[in-house]
């Protein structure tokens, strides 16, 4: 049963009573579930334990029933995390609810999320179900959740397309059955803010028994507009938002939990509502789900974007010079940014490597730091400055190397404008060293021919990223590399000085991800 003196049973008691709105984050999940996001059991739980300490209210770990790997990484955080709700997701059926309570069996807190599609269109086309037989459906899921634990979120998939009337049977029917979280997803990312708050008072209006569960909403940003729908629908009543770090998830993405609590901390004056995150672990968490999804940050996403706190025109330096207020709406250390303290170079010793890493929100452990401080070292040889951005990078690739059987040893590159391009490199393969020499129609190309030959692959490269993580012709190149193979998709990155020994790092990096990618059998149907 919930214990009513821990902190998250706290702010749930505070969500009902109207002050406090819950910080549901399913980048594990939901984020997950972006081509090329899929992420072992280790960065799972890495991400997990940020999570935690970022004050996050639930962390729906996983889809328990989907593959063995997902099954073991909810159990694993289950085991783990002691402060936070862990969740899993099921569909609305037995076999999937049990499966998901038997991961959850090791939590402090655990939350069963079952749910089922309630549109006519989902109903018809997807589901080939009556309106009546969902309803059982709906019943019956949450009845056989609630047998688990008496924590139960019930979420109608395609929730804003659903016929109203029909909805609010549902919903009442869930919590009739025992959901203590009514989720109302934008699966689709259809709905338009003043729509979606109308339909969350509409709920409350004509639903009963509704001030026995908590509103949480799931919004997809199709239209860019998954955080105003999430805010808005707060205003309205919800006490829920189910968000993903830097906004990944299917598709379009998800609500940005960075954003949507950063809005409210910033326009407390319109929404002055409470949340437990601990804002200066933004960035931190930010750069991890980024390292290990290989996913870019976009310069001029919100928040956690590197131009998102620059400013280059002369009249809006002007401006900062003079007061911070005239251009700057959130303080930089408010979300984890430091001003640097220390100037980093070939001279700096590890005292002060360390220093910079927890400035930058990095606790290494003494092999990690030790790896790390080398790597450093060298880059200081090459580069004259080294500037954070530099030291965020060769953490994050360290971070995400993870487990590999294939590891790059060296390369040498032969290119101009009169030369057939050649690239003559060496790997290790699980263990053993292995050359190769290839030509190509680039330098890249000739590399990626001779990283086929050490290790013949039928992936098929999908993308192809370069960008600088500093200015200067001395910057390093941030690669990132995309593989797809028989309906799987990984993401490799690296950063390097060289843009082609970048090149080949994040290839490795990929394809070491579909290596050991788990087996995953999709489910027939997610939730939004």
């Amino acid at each position: 049963m919930a214990d009513s003196t821990h902190p998250v049973a706290e702010a749930a008691q505070q969500a009902a009573a109207g002050d406090h709105v819950v910080i549901f984050d399913t980048t594990l999940r939901d984020g997950e579930q972006s081509p090329g996001a899929s992420m072992t059991i280790e960065e799972k739980i890495r991400v997990a334990q940020v999570l935690e300490e970022m004050g996050v209210d639930v962390i729906e770990a996983g889809f328990p029933i989907a593959s063995e790997g997902d099954f073991q990484a909810v159990n694993a955080i289950a085991r783990i995390v002691k402060e936070s709700v862990v969740c899993g997701l099921s569909r609305a059926s037995a076999a999937d609810i049990d499966r998901a309570a038997e991961a959850l069996q090791p939590a402090a807190r655990k939350r069963i999320h079952t749910f089922i599609a309630t549109s006519p269109l989902h109903m018809k086309f997807k589901l080939q179900m009556e309106p009546e037989q969902v309803l059982q459906r709906v019943i019956d899921s949450v009845s056989r959740a609630r047998r688990h634990t008496d924590d139960v979120e019930w979420s109608c998939e395609d929730g804003s397309r659903t016929e109203h009337e029909f909805l609010f049977r549902c919903v009442e029917a869930a919590i009739e059955a025992g959901a203590t979280t009514i989720n109302i997803p934008d699966t689709v990312g259809y709905a338009y803010p003043e729509e979606f708050a109308d339909l969350i008072r509409e709920i409350r209006n004509n639903v009963p028994n509704i001030d026995k569960a908590v509103i949480s909403v799931h919004c997809h940003n199709d239209l860019g507009l998954a955080v105003a729908n999430s805010l808005m629908a707060v205003e309205a009543g919800a006490r829920q938002i189910e968000c993903t770090i830097n906004g990944i998830g299917e598709r379009a993405g998800n609500a940005a939990l960075e954003e949507v609590v950063m809005a409210m901390r910033t326009r407390a004056d319109l929404l002055p509502y409470r949340n437990r995150i601990v804002t200066q672990e933004i960035m931190k968490a930010s750069r991890l789900v980024s390292a290990i999804t290989g996913f870019a940050i976009q310069p001029n996403k919100a928040i956690v974007g590197t131009n998102a706190f620059a400013h280059e025109s002369g009249i809006h330096q002007d401006g900062m010079l003079k007061h911070a207020g005239t251009y700057e709406i959130m303080k930089p250390e408010d979300v984890g940014l430091v001003k640097s303290s220390l100037v980093m170079g070939k001279h700096s010793g590890r005292h002060a490597f360390r220093k910079k890493l927890e400035e930058l929100g990095y606790e290494l452990g003494e092999n990690a730091l030790n790896d790390a401080f080398l790597r450093f070292k060298n880059l200081a040889d090459r580069k004259k400055e080294v500037f954070d951005e530099d030291i965020v990078a060769l953490v994050d690739d360290q971070i995400g190397a993870g487990a590999q059987r294939i590891r790059f040893v060296r390369l040498a590159v032969q290119c101009g404008s009169e030369i057939k391009p050649r690239a003559d490199l060496v790997l290790e393969v699980d263990g053993e060293e292995k050359a190769a020499t290839a030509e190509g129609d680039g330098p890249v190309d000739a590399t990626f021919r001779a990283i086929r030959e050490i290790f013949p692959h039928q992936a098929e490269l999908q993308l192809f990223q370069v960008g600088a993580v500093t200015q200067g012709t001395d910057a390093q190149a941030d690669v990132t590399v995309r593989l797809a193979e028989n309906g799987k998709t990984v993401n490799g990155g690296a950063a390097d000085t060289d843009t082609i020994v970048a090149a080949a790092r994040a290839y490795v990096a990929a394809l070491n991800k579909l290596l050991t990618k788990r087996e995953k059998t999709a489910p027939a149907a997610l939730t939004a």
